[in-house]
């Protein structure tokens, strides 16, 4: 075949019969598409095991009795405290986690109950653009301490298992979403925590940290920690398909809006340098299968893209010859792979270019 090898010289030879071009073209389809049906599976092998073995539980939306806790970024969006999430695009998952997927960051329907009534929250096409921004969390409770991290700000605090927080630096908190959103406001400040121990009120002075942390782990007073759902294998692959098959979309979605000028497309582009910085500068098991098993989703999309000298581009010939009735020339297919060529090498140069100049750029 007239690959990336560009082997002309062999293709004036006649075809033997062991040879890829001897063979009819269905057959020749099944080995062209057989790499992106493996990226493709493996990705719902890696999501389903990383679901089961390392996010182990979800939090249903039936449990959610108190509904959200929406941040100033979702109450600019028409999100409230305590509005109950009924569905998103017409669909109502049974994951919390599904409410807060790439479906809502590229424009979504979310209706949701409030006061007894069904409120329709439409959102815009460019919240993939907001980034690091949360619009609403589910921890619309009150704040039990269920352990201290050692250590921490917290730890220093005396902060022990069974406290309740209900304030900080002097301002009522009465959820963990608004205490997130507090902590936030005094990054690298010492600030007045106060506690409720055995009946009793009291006050500590506790460091926050520049991430907005202060080190214990919250008890969310939803019924009870039991409502958390464990993962079932079924589970897993059904959702590990799920995330998967959003992956796919989102990034074909993503590629529109290149076109339509709402993404710029070289800053939305990674080299392999860039993708190594996503595995982050300390050695993270959990992080590594996340960010794996989504480049094998991506790289199933990217491959089946109809240009040529990717596999898409080959398919997509293999089609049209089963059309016409007759295979393309060779000196077609010769100048069509090279044309492929001409438009993916620059492009590579060009985005490991602009991953090696932001490097730099935050060294010095």
């Amino acid at each position: 075949m007239i690959d990336e090898s560009m082997d002309t010289e062999k293709m004036k030879a006649p075809p033997q019969p062991w040879e890829f071009r001897s063979k009819p073209a269905w057959q020749r389809f099944i080995v062209m598409i057989g790499g992106i049906v493996m990226n493709v599976l493996l990705g719902i092998v890696i999501f389903a095991f990383y679901l089961h073995h390392y996010d182990k539980d979800y939090l249903p939306v039936a449990a959610m009795d108190k509904g959200i806790y929406a941040f100033e970024a979702g109450e600019e969006l028409g999100f409230k405290t305590g509005d109950k999430l009924l569905s998103i695009n017409g669909k109502s998952p049974n994951r919390f986690e599904d409410y807060r997927s790439m479906e809502l960051l590229f424009g979504a329907d979310v209706k949701v109950e409030r006061n007894g009534q069904t409120v329709d929250i439409q959102l815009p096409d460019t919240l993939f653009s907001r980034k690091g921004e949360d619009y609403f969390v589910p921890y619309n409770h009150k704040i039990e301490v269920l352990g201290v991290l050692e250590g921490s700000a917290a730890d220093k605090a005396k902060l022990q298992k069974g406290d309740y927080v209900v304030g900080l630096k002097d301002e009522l908190v009465e959820n963990f979403g608004e205490m997130q959103a507090k902590l936030e406001l005094y990054k690298n400040q010492t600030v007045p925590l106060d506690i409720e121990r055995d009946g009793k009120m009291q006050t500590v002075e506790v460091a926050i940290d520049s991430t907005g942390k202060i080190g214990f782990f919250p008890f969310f007073n939803y019924k009870a920690v039991n409502i958390v759902k464990p993962y079932s294998w079924a589970e897993s692959f059904k959702y590990g398909i799920k995330e998967g098959w959003e992956a796919i979309y989102f990034n074909a979605k993503g590629i529109g809006l290149m076109f339509t000028g709402k993404i710029n497309p070289v800053e939305s582009m990674q080299s392999p340098i860039g993708i190594a910085k996503f595995f982050g500068s300390v050695w993270n098991w959990q992080r590594f299968w996340r960010i794996t098993g989504l480049l094998s989703f991506v790289l199933a999309f990217m491959n089946i893209l109809p240009i040529p000298a990717l596999d898409g581009g080959h398919i997509l010939f293999i089609i049209i010859e089963t059309l016409r009735g007759k295979p393309l020339s060779d000196k077609f297919l010769e100048r069509a792979q090279i044309a492929g060529m001409l438009l993916l090498i620059p492009l590579m140069i060009l985005i490991m270019a602009k991953d090696i100049w932001q490097i730099l750029k935050d060294l010095f």
